[in-house]
């Protein structure tokens, strides 16, 4: 493992962001750190075991640490089960940058969405019913910041954004965020309008933080991990200002080892199981997961003989496309 490396991808390891040097001149953000915002919150329990269970292959480690040091956003291409949204998770748990923030990409998705929401209406029903009482002091209850506000909202650490299918945005979305990228910074219109200075909103995370003269500017610039399942091209000047990283889809001892983090002692009944998966691979698309549901549900429902475990395990494991095999398979 090369020493420079701050995230190892090693099982069970604890790395030390600290270690990260200061930033390239160019990506140096200058967001001031309130006292309450110096701690993050806590990882999310729900994806601990993904996270625990994760295993990186080598490019994996070097671009996520790459990404780390450059301050850069990590674009992640690869095919479903591959592995692209839980090396979020892997990446916040061992370096304890708490629990991913999660923004999910539709045709639908525009900038603004992933910035912050304001809800007037709501705002104007409570003053006509005198459940605001001062429309400067109150207004910033009714905002609130989406995933990519509150990962840029200024921490001593870096948070970890994921932003998911990337690929399916408008096409305006990546040229959108490559002022907030270069920018780290944002404007709540709707707060820098009011007398006073510093109001308090709410977080994606389900925090309360103030926001001062309506401008939120990250101190750390968070990791960025965009995914996407390959299927369009991004503009050449996104593309540059992004570490990029090819997942391959795993081989036999990469599922051998995936299923032993997964599932334990069951990993050793897997190896038919993965033999079938490899064969039908050929004849279209698979994912991980898919290997992972026939092991256990195999084990548990053959428990009393009188199972064809491999006829049960091809009938949960469906090609995800049309069958037709992939010009590269």
């Amino acid at each position: 493992m090369p020493d420079w490396y701050v995230y190892t991808g090693v099982p069970d390891a604890t790395g030390d962001i600290g270690r990260l040097p200061p930033p390239p001149p160019w990506r140096d953000f200058k967001g001031a750190v309130p006292e309450e915002a110096a701690e993050l919150p806590e990882i999310d329990p729900a994806h601990e075991h993904q996270a625990r269970s994760y295993r990186p292959d080598p490019d994996a480690v070097e671009q996520v640490n790459a990404a780390l040091y450059l301050r850069r956003p990590l674009l992640v291409t690869g095919r479903p089960g591959t592995g692209k949204s839980t090396l979020a998770h892997a990446v916040a748990r061992e370096l304890r940058l708490g629990p991913v923030l999660y923004w999910a990409i539709t045709s639908r998705v525009t900038l603004a969405d992933g910035l912050y929401s304001y809800d007037p209406l709501t705002r104007l029903y409570d003053r006509e019913s005198g459940r605001a009482q001062d429309a400067d002091d109150e207004i910033g209850k009714y905002v609130r910041l989406g995933p990519l506000g509150t990962a840029l909202l200024p921490a001593v650490r870096p948070r970890v954004l994921l932003i998911d299918e990337i690929d399916k945005s408008d096409i305006d979305l990546p040229n959108d965020l490559l002022t907030i990228f270069e920018e780290g910074r944002y404007e709540i219109r709707e707060l820098a309008r009011q007398k006073r200075r510093t109001h308090r909103v709410s977080t994606a995370d389900g925090r309360t933080v103030p926001v001062t003269d309506g401008s939120v500017g990250c101190k750390a610039f968070p990791l960025v991990i965009m995914t996407s399942n390959g299927e369009r091209e991004f503009p050449a000047a996104f593309l540059r200002r992004c570490v990029t990283l090819a997942l391959p889809e795993p081989g036999r001892d990469e599922l051998r080892e995936i299923v032993r983090a997964h599932l334990g002692d069951l990993s050793d009944e897997s190896e038919d199981l993965i033999r079938l998966f490899l064969s039908r691979k050929s004849g279209g698309q698979l994912a991980t997961d898919q290997l992972l549901h026939a092991v256990y549900l195999t084990h548990h429902a053959a428990r009393d003989g009188g199972v064809d475990r491999l006829a049960l395990a091809e009938r949960i494991m469906p090609h995800l496309n049309s069958g037709v095999p992939d010009d590269d398979d």
